[in-house]
């Protein structure tokens, strides 16, 4: 594998072949680790940049078949915070010393253009010096320019899975993969630094679907890529799935910093949730970027995309002295500025 490993991170591509070999191999990681590493540092040093992730509602129109707060799981609890809310979070945070605010939540149509647009354009009034992403799902061009121009200036979507074969698999007919695929072109257009992502070892996910993500992802060269292991949900289809794997997680990150040096990788809570140690070792393997939770804590534990969601701790914002901790114990340093692509 190390001449495939070596090829990586001169070329920062491989073939479709190449990469289904290293994908499905199964070699010691040390080595790919350290390459990942010293190409993350060779661009961002020993910084991790800290988001304060907002998770806005639970409310979702769609029912992809995985996810906890799909449409029809009656045993979700729902919830969704006011503007005032919103803004409260975002005081909160940017007293802890944050400068990027991450909204996320499902897919609805109370989140209309126009409410979006107040609550973004409200934030950057309030925080002229702080970033805004936003990740709530799939819209249309007018929409995703509306929230562009009112200050937006990140879009988070995840692929899930580059095979159409496989999406469809995982996804109800009423979604449909190229109209996924046609967002991230849009939000590119518009310029948005645009993140995608999939999940690893999802149901019915093979090496040759990790290969074709890294294929989309090498073409479509993303500001922003999340990985993170699929972790099953109670109440869903797949309840009874084995989650992904921690080492085949922190695999795909550090094959992903060698083909994108310049991305910012979240080292997720998926990966905390599966290993005491998953953030930190997913910051190892070559991610730099970090999302404590900044939401009401009455609401976090709703928020449940999967089972046993961390959302304390590290995980919160409020405990950001005690990740800041935890990543120096791993060689990088913490820092709160807006934490931009380096191109």
């Amino acid at each position: 594998m190390k001449e495939l490993i070596d090829k990586l991170a001169q070329t920062h591509s491989l073939s479709q072949n190449e990469w289904e070999q290293v994908i499905s191999a199964d070699f010691e990681l040390d080595g790919l680790f350290q390459r990942a590493g010293e190409a993350r540092k060779s661009v961002y040093g020993s910084k991790v940049f800290a988001r304060g992730l907002i998770e806005i509602s639970s409310y979702c129109k769609n029912d992809c078949y995985y996810c906890g707060i799909r449409r029809s799981n009656h045993n979700a609890q729902r919830y969704r915070l006011t503007k005032e809310e919103i803004l409260m979070c975002c005081a909160q945070g940017y007293a802890l010393g944050f400068r990027t605010f991450v909204l996320q939540g499902g897919e609805n149509p109370y989140h209309t253009k126009e409410r979006i647009c107040d609550i973004v354009s409200s934030m950057k009034k309030s925080y002229p010096d702080c970033a805004v992403t936003l990740s709530l799902g799939e819209r249309d061009e007018e929409t995703y320019r509306a929230w562009h121009e009112a200050g937006a200036d990140r879009y988070l979507l995840r692929h899930e899975t580059a095979d159409e074969l496989h999406y469809e698999k995982i996804h109800p007919k009423s979604m449909r993969y190229q109209n996924r695929m046609n967002c991230l072109e849009i939000l590119h257009r518009i310029g948005y630094q645009t993140g995608c992502g999939f999940m690893v070892e999802s149901p019915y996910q093979t090496a040759h679907c990790l290969a074709k993500d890294m294929q989309f992802i090498t073409a479509f060269q993303p500001e922003m890529v999340g990985i993170g292991p699929f972790i099953p949900h109670r109440d869903t289809k797949y309840k009874n799935q084995r989650q992904g794997s921690l080492k085949q997680t922190l695999k795909m990150i550090a094959l992903t910093r060698l083909a994108l040096p310049h991305a910012l990788i979240p080292a997720t809570t998926a990966l905390g949730t599966i290993d005491p140690r998953g953030r930190e070792l997913g910051l190892c393997a070559g991610a730099n970027v970090v999302m404590p939770n900044l939401s009401p804590e009455q609401v976090r534990g709703k928020y449940a995309l999967y089972d046993h969601k961390l959302c304390t701790g590290k995980e919160a914002a409020e405990g950001i002295s005690h990740l800041a901790q935890s990543i120096r114990s791993v060689g990088y340093h913490l820092v709160c500025d807006r934490g931009d692509y380096i191109a």
